[in-house]
C-alpha cells in the first residue's frame, strides 16, 4: 500500500468525525481566504477557491461562514494575513516529507513542524531537498468493491485522467492539475462513489516501511496534519495495510 492513497483515504474518513470538525473549519477557512485573495472572490473565475468552498460544503460549512472567509480574503472584511509555506524534511527510514501549511506567523510554525519531526524520528530539511521526489497532480481515489477496473478506466480516461493504479483495495485515478476537475465530475456523474481526492504532490517513488519505523511514520503524519498551520502532507512511504490497521487500533 501506498502512503498516499491507503493514509488519505483513512484521513478522510476520520475527518468526517465531529470532535475533529472545528479543525477541519479553520483550516478550509483559511485556504478559501488565501484562495480569494490570491485569485479574486469569483468561484467561477478561481479554480483553487471553487475547491475550497466545495471542500466545505462537503464537511456542511454554513454559507455564511464560506461568504465571510471569501470577504476576508478580498479584503471586504477585516482578518488575520495567512502566507503559504512549503515544509519538507525526512521520516524515520528516510522517506519524504512535503508539506504545505498556511500561517500568520512563521517563526512560530516552523519550530513546532520541526518539533514534530524530531519527537517522531524524523528532521524538517532545506528547502527543495525532498520537492524532486514529488510531481503536483490531482488524484482520485475509489475502493475497488464500488466499480470494476474496466468501467472506470473507460469513464476516467476518456475524461482526461492519465493513469489508474491498483492499490491493493483502492482504485488510484492520477490527472494532470487542470484535469482533476473533468475527471472528477465524470466519475461522480457516473454514481460512483470517491473515497477521496485533491490536487496535490503525488510521490514517484516509495520507501518501504515495517515495524517500528511504519508506526512512527504514521504518527509523524497524522501529528503534521493535526496541525492547526497545515493544509497538506504528502509523505512516499509504502506500507502494508496490516501495519496501518495496527496503527489504527493502537
Amino acid at each position: 500500500m501506498s502512503g498516499h492513497s491507503k493514509w488519505s483515504s483513512i484521513k478522510h474518513k476520520k475527518a468526517a468525525a465531529d470532535s475533529k470538525r472545528g479543525k477541519i473549519f479553520t483550516k478550509i477557512i483559511r485556504e478559501i481566504a488565501v484562495a480569494a485573495r490570491a485569485a479574486g472572490g469569483d468561484v467561477d473565475m478561481n479554480p483553487r477557491l471553487r475547491k475550497a468552498v466545495q471542500d466545505a460544503k462537503a464537511v456542511n460549512m454554513p454559507a455564511d461562514n464560506i461568504k465571510r472567509a471569501i470577504q476576508k480574503g478580498t479584503g471586504q472584511l477585516e482578518g488575520s494575513h495567512y502566507e503559504e509555506v512549503i515544509y519538507e524534511g525526512y521520516g524515520p527510514g528516510g522517506f519524504a516529507v512535503y508539506i504545505t501549511a498556511l500561517s500568520d506567523n512563521k517563526n512560530r510554525t516552523v519550530s513546532e513542524i520541526r518539533h514534530i519531526f524530531t519527537r517522531n524520528g524524523g528532521q524538517i530539511g532545506t528547502s527543495g531537498c525532498v520537492a524532486f521526489r514529488f510531481k503536483r497532480g490531482g488524484y482520485i481515489d475509489i475502493d475497488q468493491e464500488k466499480v470494476e477496473e474496466e468501467k472506470l478506466m473507460d469513464i476516467a480516461l476518456n475524461a482526461g485522467a492519465e493513469d489508474i493504479k491498483d492499490d491493493g483495495d483502492t482504485w488510484e485515478v492520477i490527472t494532470a492539475p487542470e484535469k482533476y476537475e473533468a475527471v472528477l465530475e465524470a466519475v461522480k456523474a457516473a454514481g460512483i462513489e470517491v473515497a477521496d481526492s485533491n490536487v496535490g504532490h503525488i510521490p514517484q517513488d516509495y520507501i518501504k516501511l515495517e515495524g517500528k519505523q511504519a508506526q512512527q511514520a504514521l504518527r509523524l503524519v497524522e501529528e503534521l496534519e493535526d496541525h492547526d498551520d497545515v493544509q497538506t502532507v504528502a509523505a512516499n512511504f509504502d506500507i502494508d495495510e496490516k501495519e496501518i490497521a495496527q496503527y489504527e487500533t493502537a
